[in-house]
C-alpha cells in the first residue's frame, strides 16, 4: 500500500515562497503559529489541509442554520491546523455556523497548544479517547469543506505527488467533527475558546490509493441526528461513521505549491499531469 507523506512546516526563516500564478502568499505567519501546526520531523495525521471557499452566509443557507454568522473570511484554499475553520453545530438549539479554531482543546487541557496533535480523532476510539469522548457524548458538529489534500509518496524516490480530493459535483463535503470549549487552567469568566476536530475512518476505494484513511463524510440525512446533543445512543452514533461513497471521491493531481501554507489561491487545486513532473514513476491518475 502507497504510503501517505506530507510536508513538513518548516520555520519561517528556513522557508522560501514560491506564488505560481494564480496563487498568491498568505501574509507573514508568526514563528509560534507556524511552529505550532507540526513539529520538525512528524507526519501529520490523514486531512491536514482543506479548502474552504463559500461565505459563511452561504454555508448557513446550504446547512439550514441561522442566526448570525461570523465574518467572511473570503476563500481559503489552504486551510491549515490551527487556523480557524467554518463549523455547523447545534447548542441545544437551532443550527448555528461559527468560527471555531482547528485543533480540539480538551476542557481539562492545562495549555491550548495541545490542539495542534488533536485536529483529527479516529472514529474507532472516539468512546473511550479521554480528549473525545465527552465531546462524542453532546458536542457534535460538522466541519464543512470544498475538497481536501493528501500526500502520496511516489515510489523509486523521495518526491511526493499532492491530490485534491472533492465531489464530482463541487458540493461541499460535510465531515463529521467534535468541539469543545476551554477556559484555561484560570476560570476568570472570560470567553472560552472553541475548537473542533475533524473525524476519520478507513478509506474507501479510490482514497486507499494514496491513503488508508479519509475524513468521516456525512450525509444530509444523519445530519440531524449527529447535530442533536441530546441525541446519546453510542452505538448508533458510531454507525455513521463509514467510509464516504466512491461515487462523491474525486482525486486530482495538483502542483507542490500547496506545501507552502503561505501560498493561497486557485491556482493550488488546478489539475497537472503527474508525469510531467516525475515521469513514470507518477501513480495512475484520477479523473477530476
Amino acid at each position: 500500500m502507497t504510503k501517505l507523506m506530507f510536508i513538513t512546516i518548516m520555520p519561517r526563516s528556513e522557508m522560501t515562497t514560491v506564488v505560481p500564478a494564480n496563487t498568491t502568499a498568505r501574509p507573514d505567519v508568526s514563528m509560534a503559529t507556524t511552529v505550532a501546526r507540526a513539529d520538525p520531523g512528524s507526519v501529520p495525521p490523514v486531512c491536514g489541509r482543506f479548502v474552504s471557499t463559500s461565505s459563511p452566509a452561504d454555508m448557513a443557507a446550504y446547512f439550514g442554520a441561522g442566526g448570525d454568522v461570523p465574518d467572511d473570511p473570503g476563500s481559503r484554499y489552504n486551510v491549515a491546523p490551527t487556523d480557524d475553520v467554518l463549523v455547523v453545530h447545534a447548542d441545544g438549539g437551532p443550527r448555528r455556523v461559527d468560527a471555531f479554531h482547528w485543533g480540539l482543546v480538551p476542557g481539562w487541557a492545562d495549555d491550548p497548544k495541545v490542539g495542534s496533535r488533536m485536529i483529527n480523532a479516529r472514529a474507532e476510539t472516539l468512546a473511550i479517547k479521554g480528549a473525545f469522548k465527552a465531546a462524542f457524548g453532546s458536542r457534535r458538529c460538522l466541519v464543512p469543506a470544498d475538497g481536501f489534500y493528501e500526500w502520496a509518496e511516489v515510489p523509486g524516490g523521495r518526491l511526493k505527488q499532492p491530490y485534491f480530493v472533492h465531489r464530482p459535483d463541487d458540493e461541499p463535503f460535510a465531515f463529521a467533527g467534535l468541539w469543545e470549549r476551554w477556559r484555561g487552567p484560570v476560570r476568570d469568566g472570560s470567553e472560552a475558546l472553541r475548537s473542533t476536530t475533524i473525524i476519520t475512518t478507513t478509506a474507501n476505494r479510490p482514497m486507499a490509493a494514496i491513503h488508508d484513511r479519509m475524513p468521516v463524510v456525512l450525509p444530509a440525512s444523519a445530519w440531524d441526528e449527529w447535530l442533536d446533543p441530546g441525541h446519546d445512543d453510542i452505538e448508533a452514533l458510531e454507525r455513521l461513521l463509514v467510509p464516504a461513497p466512491d461515487a462523491i471521491t474525486v482525486l486530482r493531481p495538483i502542483g507542490s505549491d500547496v506545501g507552502n501554507v503561505r501560498n493561497e489561491g486557485p491556482g493550488l487545486i488546478e489539475r497537472v499531469d503527474p508525469t510531467a513532473a516525475i515521469g513514470d514513476r507518477a501513480l495512475p491518475g484520477f479523473a477530476g
